[in-house]
C-alpha cells in the first residue's frame, strides 16, 4: 500500500474558485485498481468546465485532471496486466457497465448505462497520487515521452476515433475545421493515416503550421467564394471548432456519400439542408471521446509514428496560471501541467 494515506492535491474547494493546494484520504485500494504516482496532466478545457460546474455534475471538492500519466506504485490483488514500475495513463472514462453490447465491442464512450467519467464523482490526475480501475489503464509505450503521451489521453482519441471511423481508403479526402487543441492532432493522424488533408482555420497565421503538422491545403475560413474550389469534393469533415458556422457552407463542402463529424459542440442547434443530405448520401454525426476498443491502438499508433501534440509544460503548481492561458486561448496548442512529486 501506500506509504502515505493522504493524497496532496490542487483542488476546487467550491464552483468557479481558483484551485489550491489540498489534501484527501483516498478510497481504500481496490482488488482491480492501480495507484500511480502522477508525473504528468494534460490540461483540456474540459477540466476547466468541470472547475465551474457548467455541467452541473461537478462535485466539490473537486480534484480534475483526466490526461493523466505516471508510474504505478501499488496494484491490487487480481490486477494482472500492470506491475510497480509501469508508466500508464488513465484518460477521460474510468468505468462503464461492461456488459451492454457497445462495452463488449469495446465502445465504452457509448455505454447503454453511461460511462463513468474519471473526474465526476472521483478525484483525478491534479495531485500527487490516484487510485483508480486497471481495466481503464494504458500502457505508454516507449517510444513516447510522459509529456507528449498525457494530451492522447483526451485529446488524442477524441479525434483518433472518428479518423479511425471513417477513413475508408488511402487519399481520402479530409478536411479538418479548427487548428487547436484537437485540430492539430486530427491533422497529424489523418496525415499518418493516408489522407489527404485540408486544414480549416479562420487565422490566416496558422497556415505555416497546419503545414507542419502535415495539411496538404489550407483554406481560411470565410465567405464561400473563398472556399470555392472545395466545394463537393471532402469524403470526410471533422468540425473541431465550438464556434457558430455557416452550416449551409460547411455542409456544401462535402461530396456525395460525405461525412460532417462534428467534436466540438456549437452554441446553438445547427440546420442541415435536406435535398442535398437525402440526394448527396450525406452523413451529419457526432464522436466523444472514444473506448478501449480504440485507445491503446491510438497510443501504439502514435508512437509508431512519432504523432506527438504541440506542447508547453507548466508546474502543477501553477494550474490556476495554466486554465487562464486555455481560457484566453494563448495555449499553443495543449498544456501538460508537471508534478512536483516528492
Amino acid at each position: 500500500m501506500a506509504t502515505s494515506t493522504q493524497f496532496k492535491a490542487m483542488a476546487a474547494l467550491h464552483p468557479k474558485e481558483k484551485l489550491q493546494l489540498w489534501e484527501y484520504e483516498p478510497t481504500p485500494l481496490g482488488d482491480r485498481d492501480l495507484e500511480l504516482k502522477i508525473t504528468h496532466n494534460g490540461l483540456c478545457h474540459t477540466d476547466i468546465h468541470m472547475r465551474d460546474d457548467d455541467w452541473g455534475v461537478s462535485q466539490f471538492p473537486l480534484v480534475a485532471g483526466h490526461e493523466v500519466v505516471g508510474i504505478v506504485t501499488d496494484v491490487g490483488s487480481q490486477v494482472t496486466s500492470f506491475k510497480k514500475g509501469d508508466r500508464v495513463g488513465f484518460g477521460w472514462i474510468r468505468d462503464s457497465c461492461r456488459v451492454c453490447y457497445h462495452c463488449l465491442q469495446g465502445e465504452e464512450n457509448i455505454c447503454r448505462q453511461g460511462y463513468t467519467g474519471l473526474i465526476v464523482g472521483n478525484h483525478g490526475g491534479f495531485a500527487n497520487r490516484m487510485r483508480a480501475c486497471a481495466d481503464f489503464a494504458y500502457k505508454i509505450p516507449d517510444a513516447l515521452d510522459s509529456a507528449s503521451a498525457a494530451p492522447l489521453l483526451c485529446a488524442g482519441i477524441t479525434v483518433y476515433t472518428p479518423l479511425r471511423t471513417y477513413i475508408k481508403y488511402p487519399a481520402m479526402k479530409v478536411g479538418i475545421v479548427g487548428i487547436g487543441g484537437l485540430g492539430h492532432l486530427a491533422i497529424k493522424f489523418a496525415r499518418a493515416m493516408g489522407a489527404q488533408v485540408t486544414a480549416f482555420s479562420s487565422s490566416s497565421d496558422k497556415e505555416t503550421e497546419a503545414y507542419e503538422f502535415g495539411a496538404h491545403h489550407f483554406h481560411r475560413w470565410g465567405t464561400s467564394e473563398t472556399l470555392e474550389e472545395v466545394k463537393g469534393s471532402l469524403d470526410l469533415l471533422i468540425c473541431t471548432s465550438s464556434a457558430e458556422l455557416d452550416w449551409d457552407l460547411t455542409f456544401s463542402l462535402l461530396g456525395n456519400n460525405g461525412v460532417l463529424c462534428f467534436l466540438g459542440i456549437p452554441v446553438s442547434s445547427i440546420n442541415i439542408p435536406l435535398i442535398p443530405l437525402i440526394f448527396g448520401q450525406k452523413s451529419v454525426v457526432g464522436s466523444v471521446v472514444g473506448g478501449r476498443r480504440f485507445m491503446q491502438e491510438m497510443l501504439d499508433f502514435a508512437a509508431l509514428n512519432q504523432i506527438k501534440p504541440m506542447i508547453e509544460t507548466m508546474p502543477l503548481s501553477q494550474v490556476n496560471e495554466a486554465m487562464n492561458k486555455v481560457i484566453a486561448n494563448q495555449a499553443r496548442y495543449r498544456i501538460v501541467l508537471v508534478s512536483e512529486n516528492k
